[in-house]
Order: structure tokens, then C-alpha cells, then sequence
């Protein structure tokens, strides 16, 4: 059965965007009370993935699920391995936040020629190789280049000093929303000449390596006056790398994060972060909602888009307790 796009509400906040991609046959999840579903995380060492995946065994109880889930502990060779696993234990859908681009192409197709049709969650796969629609039913998640525009838009627009000095924070070497939240931040931040990039490195999505990266730059550049950082943990780190030099985060530096994450609001608050781009973790209801949908023989566009909100001192206190 061919399948054309549909767009749809899914949640408050979300919504379904057609990327344009029709025709190509994906397996057929069958209509019943139960499903056998697997969910292979790719590691549990920060705040945004451990509410991910709670999302999802919360979402078990109330969407009629067996869920088999996994960690992966930031391996991508596990992730594959876990994705085998679940195939062989006779899932009937799988739901998958690849760690990096290429490393899980292989479960993407394993996962195919098995009959089981997969959604991607949260970050995607390499477009040349894998597309949706065809190889996985559909891709949910935010517009990381629009994240990265949307952070420095608010950079753009809010730095008073004549010159912005940027250390950039990377998330992981190979993943999607490292890939795009680069691309759309340092392209965007480009159209302006107060600011300059002098060191993009990775901390690997991590709060102790955003510190630990963050302590090595401040030595080779100690004019920096901005950090961008991929996602809000490393800027938590940095943060701390900053007050440990003795400089001021929000006075003598510009932190931009994105995440919206429970500490990145409270260190909004407190002055010491200037903008965190939301990238809800709450994946669970709407997994069930466009699974259940897909199951009916409805449309599934290839790209299921989740509308992130900006949080600043203007509403982060009207928000925080809603954050995770």
C-alpha cells in the first residue's frame, strides 16, 4: 500500500510537516489491542534522555505497549547490537534516536528487511543512504538548523558589546543535531560582522565535558565573551568552567544554549544564561499517537515536526516547573 502525506495536530506544541516524500512502501504495522514495541536509547547520562525515555514507559502504560527498551550507553556498535535484539525477541515496531548519522544505518535496514517498520526519534540517519517513507516510516523530531538560527537570531539581537568573541560547544561528532545545530547557528551568525567563531570543539552533549573543553579554551582564547553551546548540559559546564576562571557568565559572557532544560531556566533566572532554544524530550504520546495512526493505514508525513519555544528571562520562571 502506497503512502501519501497527511498533515496533522499531534500534541500541543507539535505538528506534522509533509516533506514532500510519497510512494515508496515501507512494512505494515497490523491494527490490534497490544503491541510488542521496542525503544533502543542511546544512553542515559543527561537530563533531556533520561525524561526521553521515561516519556516512553509512561506512555507504555497508557498506549497499551510492551516495551522492551535499552540503553546504549553512547556506543553506536550497542545500539545496533540492542536493535538486533529486539528484532530477534519479535517486536512489532521500533522506535530509534540514532546517536550518529552512518554508525545505525545498519539497524535502520535490519530493522526493514525484518518487516518491522521503524520510526526514527529525536535525531535522524544520513539522507543520501536511508530515507523516509521508504527504508523508516518517518522521521519525529525538531528543526535542528532552525534551533541553531533561532539561537542566534536572539544573539543577534540582544549583544550590546562592539565585537563577540564565540566559543561553540559541539554535541556529538556525526549526530544530526550536532550536524545542523552548527550549520544553522554558525551560517546564521555569519550575516553579521561584530561576531567571530575563533574555536568550535566537541563536548559530546555532555555537562562534565562541556566543562572539561570549556577550561582548555578559555586558556587559548581568554577574550571570549559568547558561548553557544548544542545543548544545555555543556552549558551548564560551561557555565562552571566560566566561574572557576573567575569570569562572569551573563555579565562578562553570553551563554546561548538550547535544550529548555530545568537548569538552563533556573540559570536564566539567575542572570547567568541568556537563551536556551526548546527541544522537547516528550516523545512518548506522540510516538503513540502517529503509530496508532500509521497501524489505521493513514498518511505519515516523512518528517513528524515538533514546534520548539524559545525561553529568556522574559518567560523562563513561567515555565520552570514544567521543565525536566
Amino acid at each position: 500500500m502506497k503512502r501519501r502525506i497527511i498533515l496533522g495536530t499531534a500534541l500541543t506544541g507539535l505538528m506534522a510537516l509533509s516533506t514532500g516524500i510519497a510512494g515508496a512502501e515501507t512494512p505494515p504495522l497490523e491494527q490490534k489491542d497490544r503491541y510488542k514495541v521496542g525503544f533502543a536509547q542511546m544512553e542515559s547520562n543527561n537530563p533531556w534522555r533520561i525524561a526521553e525515555t521515561k516519556s516512553f514507559h509512561d506512555t507504555a502504560k497508557t498506549c497499551n505497549w510492551d516495551l522492551i527498551a535499552t540503553d546504549a550507553a553512547g556506543s553506536a556498535a550497542k545500539q545496533v547490537a540492542d536493535v538486533d535484539s529486539m528484532i530477534a525477541q519479535g517486536i512489532d515496531v521500533l522506535f530509534l534516536p540514532p546517536r550518529e548519522e552512518k554508525p545505525l544505518i545498519p539497524a535502520v535496514m535490519k530493522a526493514k528487511a525484518a518487516g518491522i517498520p521503524t520510526f526514527l526519534v529525536d535525531r535522524s540517519v544520513d539522507p543520501n543512504v536511508a530515507k523516509p517513507g521508504e527504508h523508516f516510516v518517518a522521521f519525529l523530531g525538531s528543526d535542528f538548523i532552525d534551533q541553531g538560527e533561532r539561537a542566534a537570531d536572539w544573539l543577534i539581537a540582544n549583544f550590546e558589546g562592539d565585537k563577540g568573541v564565540i566559543v561553540e560547544l559541539e554535541g556529538t561528532t556525526g549526530s544530526s543535531p550536532a550536524n545542523d545545530r552548527k550549520k544553522g547557528f554558525d551560517d546564521q551568525i555569519a550575516t553579521d560582522d561584530r561576531f567571530e567563531i575563533v574555536a568550535s570543539q566537541t563536548g559530546d552533549f555532555a555537562r562534565d565535558m562541556g566543562r572539561q573543553v570549556m577550561e582548555t579554551l578559555l586558556q587559548a582564547h581568554p577574550e571570549v565573551n559568547v558561548v553557544y553551546a548544542h545543548n544545555d548540559e555543556m552549558a551548564i559546564g560551561a557555565i562552571q568552567a566560566l566561574e572557576l576562571a573567575g569570569r562572569k557568565p551573563g555579565e562578562d559572557v553570553t551563554i546561548v544554549s538550547i535544550d529548555g532544560t530545568r537548569d538552563a531556566l533556573q540559570a536564566i533566572i539567575d542572570g547567568k544564561m541568556g537563551v536556551t532554544v526548546e527541544s522537547s524530550p516528550f516523545f512518548g504520546p506522540l510516538a503513540c499517537e502517529v503509530m496508532q495512526k500509521y497501524a489505521a493505514g493513514e498518511e505519515i508525513p516523512g518528517w513528524v515536526q515538533v514546534k520548539d519555544r524559545v525561553f529568556t528571562v522574559d518567560n523562563a520562571a513561567d515555565h520552570i516547573d514544567e521543565a525536566y
